[in-house]
């Protein structure tokens, strides 16, 4: 038998190469720019019938746009860049998971990377990232000391481009921010704990330059001194599970004394802390009180469960997509509501 015969299913149909756009084009009986427009991204003007031409060709024929090209096209790629300070930290986590719901609401794909705390390698992060054309850019985590105008260079020049820009942390970056009141917030439950009967406490607290770790420990403190409790012991250590279990040693080994109420400024050094308690012979709740902030999961799974300060974490994930997105006034601070909930490692625990 004689003649061509044409395949009716989707894939290649090329002999030896990938399909080309040019490929398409001539499928689909349209102009390379057409098939162009379709199919990289671009917002200008096409018939549907032409669209409906195009994308059929392409199934037709297998083809896989070129998503670089769709990066030109576009001025970015659907993606969404959020650079966190620490993966393993399931404050992160949570936050994550706000973005990725909005961001998959929206069509766009989250990709992550890890500042580790450190401006230097979140300015190279964000200098990187410029680079491959994110849609939108989220950079979650306390800001540090030192100046910022470099990386506030570059997410300028990033918005200037297109990009879409926020921020959830402090406040004071020129960047729509998400942002909760860390210092009365830690006020605040330093003034229910004293009310609960606590009249000496040790605080446990991370780097100085860390902005969260400061503002909490001068607001818990802002607190206890607003009740007429100056006696406190003040312990600096690293922001992690493991700081806070160091430092809990370190206080148990050089003597408790009087210290009624161990305050972690985050439940992940809060839970490290009740780890040494134990280790210690020591019962948490029992014999020594320990509260922590953030309200992470596992607050609630430890036992006894952890007095500390609700950040609504997802839900602040998704309002910085929605500001991302929303391209609102740079200057824009959401302030997120925190509540004080007091658990069983606080004696006279609400149930």
């Amino acid at each position: 038998m004689g003649g061509k015969t044409h395949s009716n299913t989707s894939g290649p149909v090329l002999q030896g190469r990938a399909p080309t756009l040019a490929d398409v084009a001539r499928e689909a009986g349209v102009s390379l720019a057409t098939a162009s427009r379709v199919l990289n991204g671009s917002t200008r003007t096409v018939g549907k019938d032409n669209v409906t031409r195009v994308l059929r060709a392409a199934d037709k024929l297998g083809y896989a746009p070129n998503l670089s090209a769709q990066a030109t096209a576009r001025g970015s790629t659907r993606t969404v860049a959020l650079v966190v300070s620490d993966i393993a930290d399931p404050y992160f986590s949570s936050l994550a998971a706000g973005v990725l719901e909005r961001a998959e609401d929206a069509g766009l794909i989250v990709t992550m990377a890890v500042a580790d705390r450190s401006a230097g390698q979140e300015l190279r992060i964000v200098t990187t990232l410029r680079g491959h054309r994110p849609h939108v850019i989220i950079i979650a985590g306390s800001r540090l000391d030192g100046p910022q105008d470099d990386l506030i260079d570059e997410l300028g020049a990033y918005t200037a481009a297109g990009g879409r820009v926020a921020l959830i942390s402090q406040p004071g970056l020129p960047f729509p921010t998400v942002a909760i009141d860390n210092t009365g917030a830690a006020k605040d439950l330093a003034l229910a704990l004293a009310g609960r009967g606590y009249g000496r406490f040790a605080v446990i607290r991370g780097p100085d330059g860390l902005h969260t770790s400061r503002d909490r420990c001068d607001g818990f403190l802002a607190g206890l001194a607003q009740a007429g409790i100056e006696e406190e012991r003040v312990l600096v250590t690293e922001f992690s599970e493991d700081g806070g279990y160091a430092a809990g040693a370190r206080l148990i080994a050089d003597g408790l004394g009087n210290v009624e109420l161990l305050f972690a400024v985050t439940d992940v050094m809060a839970l490290g802390v009740m780890r040494a308690l134990r280790d210690a012979g020591l019962v948490p709740g029992r014999d020594i009180g320990v509260a922590g902030f953030d309200d992470i999961a596992a607050a609630m799974d430890v036992d006894p469960a952890l007095t500390t300060v609700r950040v609504p974490l997802r839900d602040m994930g998704r309002r910085a997509m929605d500001l991302a997105l929303s391209g609102t006034d740079p200057a824009e601070v959401v302030w997120m509501p925190t509540t004080c909930v007091i658990r069983g490692s606080t004696r006279d625990a609400l149930v």
